[in-house]
């Protein structure tokens, strides 16, 4: 398995682990009132930088276990990690619409927050799924 892979797979459980911590703070922490006036500004930092420290800790893990000809990118690995970015970029514009579209219509910040936090996750799945996709089926670029 090709070291650009093996990050790609990192990044799917990176992502589904820290996202589900912190819809379990979040809904752990409704009570009886509205969810949107919990407090969740704290939790959305503190997963998301658990995530980025984890992910860069697990990569630098895999690229120091990896042999030193494992660690050498081709063109198809740029190719691939290109077509995975452009891929899981689409949810990252759908995010910044939904922001918008929610912040045009004064929803409250938590609603706005959460969908562009969850246009990120979604954004990150969707494209790091392409990438071992195309690392296991093959990749034809166009």
């Amino acid at each position: 398995m090709a070291v650009e892979e093996k990050r790609a797979w990192i990044m799917i459980v990176v992502t589904v682990v820290s996202y589900a911590v912190y819809l379990a703070l979040i809904l752990g922490r409704s009570g009886d009132g509205p969810i949107a006036e919990e407090p969740y500004a704290a939790a959305l930092l503190w997963t998301v930088g658990s995530a980025i420290a984890a992910s860069i800790v697990l990569h630098i893990t895999v690229s120091l276990l990896s042999p030193e000809e494992g660690r050498i990118k081709d063109q198809r690995d740029r190719e691939i990690h290109h077509f995975g970015d452009h891929i899981g970029q689409s949810f990252v514009v759908i995010g910044g619409v939904a922001g918008l579209v929610l912040a045009m219509a004064e929803a409250n910040q938590f609603w706005i927050a959460n969908a562009i936090y969850l246009a990120f996750v979604l954004s990150a799945l969707l494209g790091s799924t392409a990438k071992i996709f195309a690392y296991r089926t093959g990749f034809q670029p166009w």
